[in-house]
């Protein structure tokens, strides 16, 4: 059965840290690409970090330097870094799968990286930023 499952997510203070993992079973993510995607109370669900296959790494432009994905193949475990947190980035954090990340470049609202076609979700988990 194929299943991802985040963890990591807390309660954390602005201008701190804090790591998410998201974890496989059930497949081999070396041939996916992974995204990460939050969602706040009343608000649309958003692409925040995705990276491909091959290691190409992309963000949305509110956490561009703040933020950083990377991937683990041999622990089958990609992470999300997340630094200098502010209280925007409370939300409840999906992790995703797809062959591909769907970016978009130059919008309005800058960089976008899409979620409506991802395959694969996990449960999320929460993160709250606040003093």
């Amino acid at each position: 059965q194929l299943q991802l499952v985040e963890s990591g997510g807390g309660l954390v203070q602005p201008g701190g840290s804090l790591r998410l993992s998201c974890a496989a079973s059930g497949f081999t993510l070396d041939y996916y690409a992974i995204g990460w995607f939050r969602q706040a109370p009343g608000k649309e669900r958003e692409g925040v970090s995705c990276i491909s296959d091959e290691g190409t790494t992309y963000y949305i432009d509110s956490v561009k330097g703040r933020f950083t994905i990377s991937r683990d193949n041999a622990k089958n475990t990609v992470y999300l870094q997340m630094n200098n947190v502010n209280p925007e980035d409370t939300a409840v954090y999906y992790c995703a799968a797809n062959y591909a990340c769907t970016v978009v470049v130059g919008t309005s609202s800058g960089t976008m990286i899409a979620y409506q076609n991802m395959d694969y979700w996990g449960k999320g988990t929460l993160v709250t930023v606040s003093s």
